[in-house]
């Protein structure tokens, strides 16, 4: 069950008090079908000796999970020879409302009687299986738990009071930035895992890419392993229709190891999720496309605090396969940076088409986002008023009497600037220092934002503009490599990681250009590189990933 709350459910549980009722539009419950196949996933099956395992649900709402749990544990019970009395410490639940544990506990008890144990086993272990409380708020969690399943709470963080907000970011160190609240769900469920314990959500998925998912993310690589990610975005996962963009993650407490990847279609359902599970079992199978599923195995799954990709299971398998074999783009090895141009906190000011406004030696030509449009540079002929010395140093305005005038004249806008007000007697800086070798030297410049991969040469004649993003190296012919960064291959690694704008616009930020994976200069033959060189100079995408395929020793590009 997924319980998208409003400001009257948070605002009606304040700290230490019970909920007595819930907005009855807030509660969207989980098919049977998928509950099932979370358990399935996560091992939790009758042939185990469940008795002696423990399993809990955070958020168990009306009981959707609990039931296919209950029936399993009874199953488990009579194939061990055991009483269901036995399992007395084999089930944790959870629900803040005081309507839902009752709904819950009548629930598992007409299973439990369903399954021929008597009304007094019955009613008693209900009791003591589902508990009334805040998952996130039951203190240290002790890592006693072999299985954490269920569909966590999404709730947004505008409606969550602040003494409940405080109260949450206390008990959940990963719940940094605007953090919706399930995040905390997973960092508790986690932190609650046995060693080989495993959690089974069925959640949002906005943790893998969102800034807010990232001390999650860091939580995860450094001491989970991923499992599974089935994206059930269009599926018909709940009794009600919910945009969530669910999809269901298995992660298990121990080193990382395999992973498979599944997208879905809306078609995906009960037929197709055993079909899958099936394709799971047979690990001599890399990849899978089915009607209305994809699925690929990884050898391992992505790591770090940055966004994790997205994509067709396909195209994640062979992302995977390039890092690796291949270096990031980004490398001190062979002098490769990536940088943005200078932000001037005031351009209006600062750029001009004017040459006499100031003295001569102040003016800095500037590439700008209109000059690449062509995939050429073709200079607007717009200057930077610069204020920084070649040493990099402000300049003296008594020096620069021109130039002093300039600024005085616009005084009352740059002392405005934050940077200004924070550096008040250097209140005429930009907001970035200009380095002044790197207009001298050979770069691609990238526009920040375009539908399509768009890398432009600078010989050496312009300083970039903060709209635009910069490589730079020292062993790269930067041509060559202008043929590498123009292929589709290349443009694969940003549009996993990039937010994509409206209209399917990329951003071409220094954040997704340094996780492009490069061969080594060295590596590349004579003839692959003249054909990335000649690809690049025509702005010829198919021969430049055609080249680049090879080089990247693909046979071809995934969709």
């Amino acid at each position: 069950m997924t319980r998208i709350l409003t400001t009257t459910d948070m605002h009606s549980a304040p700290l230490g008090e019970s909920l007595t009722e819930a907005v009855q539009h807030g509660e969207v419950f989980t098919h049977r079908w998928v509950v099932e196949a979370i358990l399935d996933l996560v091992g939790y099956t009758p042939d185990r000796d469940l008795a002696q395992m423990h399993i809990v649900e955070p958020a168990c709402g009306s009981g959707a999970f609990l039931g296919p749990i209950a029936e399993r544990l009874s199953a488990s019970c009579r194939l061990h020879s055991r009483s269901i009395g036995e399992a007395v410490d084999a089930l944790s639940a959870y629900d803040l409302l005081e309507r839902n544990v009752r709904d819950s506990r009548r629930l598992v008890t007409r299973h439990l009687l369903a399954e021929g144990w008597s009304e007094d086993e019955a009613k008693k272990l209900a009791k003591s299986w589902i508990n009334q409380g805040d998952y996130l708020l039951q203190g240290k969690p002790g890592r006693n738990a072999d299985h954490v399943v269920g569909n966590p709470p999404y709730i947004r963080l505008e409606d969550v009071p602040a003494d409940r907000m405080k109260a949450y970011r206390a008990a959940c160190g990963a719940m940094g930035g605007r953090a919706d609240v399930y995040i905390g769900f997973y960092e508790i469920g986690l932190k609650s895992l046995k060693p080989g314990g495993v959690l089974g959500f069925i959640c949002a998925d906005r943790w893998m890419r969102n800034q807010y998912g990232s001390r999650l993310r860091e939580l995860v690589g450094r001491s989970y392993s991923v499992d599974l990610v089935l994206s059930m975005h269009d599926v018909d996962a709940f009794q009600e229709q919910v945009s969530a963009y669910p999809a269901i993650s298995v992660i298990r407490n121990g080193p990382q190891g395999s992973a498979v990847v599944a997208d879905t279609k809306k078609s995906f359902g009960p037929s197709a999720m055993a079909e899958f599970q099936t394709w799971m079992r047979a690990v001599d199978q890399p990849q899978i496309s089915g009607d209305s599923f994809h699925a690929a195995r990884l050898p391992h799954w992505f790591d770090g605090t940055d966004s994790w990709p997205a994509g067709s299971p396909a195209r994640l398998a062979m992302l995977e396969d390039l890092g690796d074999r291949f270096g990031l783009l980004e490398d001190p090895s062979t002098g490769t940076r990536v940088g943005i141009g200078v932000a001037t906190g005031a351009d209006k000011v600062f750029l001009t088409q004017s040459t006499d406004v100031v003295e001569a030696d102040r003016l800095l030509p500037m590439a700008m986002v209109r000059d690449t449009t062509s995939g050429s540079l073709n200079w607007s002929g717009t200057h930077l008023v610069n204020p920084w010395d070649d040493a990099g140093n402000l300049v003296d305005l008594g020096e620069h009497p021109k130039l002093a005038s300039y600024f005085d004249r616009h005084s009352e806008v740059l002392r405005k600037r934050y940077v200004a007000v924070k550096q008040p007697h250097r209140w005429y800086k930009t907001i970035d220092k200009v380095d002044p070798r790197l207009r001298e030297t050979p770069k691609l410049l990238f526009p920040d934002m375009k539908l399509t991969i768009h890398p432009v040469l600078d010989p050496g004649r312009l300083y970039p503009h903060h709209n635009l993003y910069f490589i730079v190296s020292d062993s790269w012919d930067m041509r060559v490599l202008g043929g590498i960064l123009l292929s589709r291959v290349a443009e694969a690694f940003v549009e996993a990681y990039a937010v994509k704008m409206r209209g399917g616009t990329l951003r071409f930020q220094a954040q997704y250009l340094r996780r492009i994976r490069v061969p080594s200069p060295g590596d590349i033959s004579p003839g692959d590189r003249d054909a990335l060189a000649s690809a690049f100079d025509d702005r010829d995408a198919d021969a430049a990933t055609a080249a680049a395929l090879r080089v990247y020793g693909l046979t071809e590009l995934p969709d």
